[in-house]
């Protein structure tokens, strides 16, 4: 096997590389990568190391490395091994190579596979961080949301909003290693996804039409949408402004005719956990993330 860095993906490495991605998305049920390695598989794209892993021509491997790190000044990997080559020491070869180029280090597993966590244990490395996914039916039992009174809700305007979202999300995940980094052109490349839809991003504004807080979602198939971002101002939370848009943006889905919610949350954010669990989301797998 020869493993080979790479600051920038050609078309066609990027097209072979979705391709081990998808792969490992069928056999396991899960992405083995989060979105935002996949926005970066474009050659315009900064802040990433692609690390190849071949066996001859064949790509049995891949891992994504992230120098622009998160809030705590850690690099962040995550990687793939293709269903038809594991057990056979691919993994580890990736994990290893990052290791020697990347310090601080963290590394994603997503979906607790449980190939993933004999991989860690076996390196050395011991879990850091959980993020928990939780799911709900969208059903008629889904409470009215209730806004402060002078909170009006509209949907995003691409080109016009950006600004202000950027500001409040700041303000609202300041303590969040990747969320409270989000730029604008980030928001921007979002909304070239196909799934962005405008009228499913969600403003709270008030009477002046100040941002106070938004509810972005986000519809993966006919059936299963996301609370994408939920974010409040520290200067309006406490008075039931999340709640309340939170259910406006399950409403939203529920009347598009998608069936089930997902979202992510950290694990030790009680209040958070607290407020989804009498909104009726329980637990269905988590991504955890380690280090040595």
């Amino acid at each position: 096997m020869e493993l080979t860095w790479f600051d920038v993906l050609s078309p066609e490495q990027a097209d072979e590389v979705s391709g081990l991605l998808g792969a490992a998305e069928a056999a396991d049920g899960v992405a083995p990568v989060g979105e935002a390695v996949l926005l970066r598989l474009r050659p315009d794209a900064p802040g990433s190391r692609h690390l190849l892993a071949r066996d001859g021509d064949e790509l049995v491997g891949y891992l994504h490395l992230d120098v622009f790190g998160d809030a705590d000044g850690n690099e962040v990997a995550e990687l793939a091994v293709h269903p038809d080559h594991r057990r056979r020491g691919h993994g580890t070869a990736l994990v290893e190579a990052v290791a020697d180029r990347a310090k601080p280090l963290r590394v994603w597993s997503h979906g607790g596979h449980p190939g993933a966590e004999a991989l860690a244990a076996g390196l050395g490395y011991r879990k850091v961080r959980e993020l928990l996914r939780l799911r709900r039916p969208l059903d008629a039992d889904l409470p009215a949301p209730v806004l402060p009174d002078g909170v009006t809700l509209r949907a995003f305007v691409p080109g016009r909003d950006e600004a202000a979202v950027v500001y409040v999300n700041h303000r609202a995940f300041a303590w969040h290693p990747e969320q409270g980094a989000m730029s604008i052109e980030d928001v921007r490349q979002k909304e070239e996804q196909p799934w962005f839809d405008p009228a499913g991003f969600l403003l709270a504004v008030d009477a002046e039409g100040r941002l106070l807080g938004f509810h972005w979602t986000k519809a993966h198939t006919a059936d299963l949408g996301e609370v994408y971002v939920v974010g409040v101002d520290p200067d309006a939370q406490g008075g039931g402004l999340g709640k309340a848009i939170t259910l406006a943006g399950l409403a939203h889905l529920r009347d598009a005719g998608l069936t089930e919610v997902m979202l992510y949350v950290e694990s030790d954010n009680a209040a958070a956990l607290a407020v989804y669990d009498r909104l009726g989301f329980t637990r269905w797998d988590s991504d955890v993330q380690y280090a040595r």
